[in-house]
Formats: structure tokens, C-alpha cells, sequence
């Protein structure tokens, strides 16, 4: 996720004419490839990414360095409500698990590429959020089950 608006060119743009798209990438720092028939995708400029790695690296060790000296959370705590209004509807408990969840992934992110992760970790702690801000959800999703409900379906 980024806060900038990367310039876009065609696939066939890229196709025609590679070496001005990558003049263009190297001027601008990445122009976002669009393709008609697969995802979108970045021509970046190396040392722009490697940069960004670096970057990452830092916020996450740092994040980590927070933690190990305020095993609480606290610090991180105050500031996730402003980041993810939704927090509200978590406990405490779990407001402090879902921020040592994240930043163990953004470091998994940062230092094992494991880009992923951190979305996994926030689409579930929103999810979590979403059924306690509904009592009437959060009541049935508390109810005791029994039986087989069937297959589960996982989508990619």
C-alpha cells in the first residue's frame, strides 16, 4: 500500500517501447504497469526497492525495540486506535494481541519477505472487531455448535 499514485503505462506500452518505460521508472522511481488480461504490476528501480526494504527493516525493528522495553504494549496500544479506528470494539487483551501480532509480522515482512502477513494479521483482528461491534453477531457467534457443517471453502 503506498500514499503516492505511481504513473501508469500499458503492458503494450512496456512491450513497444521497454527501454523509454524503464527511463521513466528510473526517473519517477516506478511506473505501474497495467495489463488488460493479469494484475497490475510495478517496474521499479532497483536501488528505489532496496531502499524500501531498508526502510521497512528500520520501522519494524524499531517497533520490536518498543516492545522488548515495554512488554505492555502500551506505547503501540495508544496508537492504534488512530491507525485502525475499529480497535475499539477489542478488548484490551486483544487490542495488546493484535499489536504484537502485527509487529512480529511487519518483522517477518522485513526480514523474511513474508510481505503477507501483515494484511493477514489485520484482516483478522478487523474481522474480530466487525462481529463484536454487531451484538446481535457477536451473541450467535458465541453459541455453542455441534455437528459437521460441512467442507470449508478457502479463497485465495
Amino acid at each position: 500500500m503506498s500514499a503516492s499514485h505511481a504513473e501508469s503505462v500499458t503492458f503494450s506500452d512496456l512491450s513497444r517501447n521497454p527501454r523509454a518505460v524503464a527511463e521513466r521508472a528510473t526517473r519517477l522511481g516506478r511506473v505501474r504497469v497495467t495489463h488488460r488480461d493479469a494484475p497490475d504490476f510495478y517496474l521499479t528501480a532497483a536501488d528505489r526497492e532496496e531502499q524500501r526494504d531498508r526502510t521497512l527493516a528500520t520501522a519494524s525493528r524499531l517497533f520490536l525495540a518498543l516492545l522488548k522495553h515495554d512488554p505492555t504494549a502500551r506505547t503501540l496500544a495508544i496508537a492504534m486506535p488512530e491507525v485502525f479506528p475499529w480497535v475499539r470494539h477489542l478488548t484490551t487483551d486483544e487490542l495488546r494481541n493484535f499489536t504484537f501480532e502485527l509487529v512480529e509480522a511487519l518483522s517477518d515482512a522485513a526480514e523474511l519477505d513474508l510481505d503477507n502477513r501483515a494484511e493477514e494479521v489485520i484482516v483478522g483482528w478487523r474481522a474480530t472487531a466487525r462481529i463484536k461491534a454487531d451484538p446481535a453477531e457477536y451473541a450467535d457467534a458465541r453459541k455453542p455448535t455441534s455437528g459437521d457443517f460441512g467442507p470449508v471453502e478457502v479463497s485465495v
